[in-house]
């Protein structure tokens, strides 16, 4: 079995603090995404992204 990778972490908090505030915000992420007006607000950020990367390209 391949094994994970260990992000690495450039901040001053300890690990366990950043997965314990990861594991706080995760289902309020989870539930913007999965609703009508998180899709909605994803779609606009990808459009613009998009925007960005052929402005760039010229």
């Amino acid at each position: 079995m391949p094994r994970k990778k260990k992000p690495i972490n450039h901040s001053d908090l300890p690990d366990h603090e950043i997965e314990a505030i990861a594991r706080c915000i995760l289902p309020d992420i989870l539930a913007l995404f999965e609703s009508e007006e998180g899709q909605k607000e994803f779609a606009a950020w990808k459009a613009q992204q998009e925007n960005k990367g052929a402005e760039n390209e010229e």
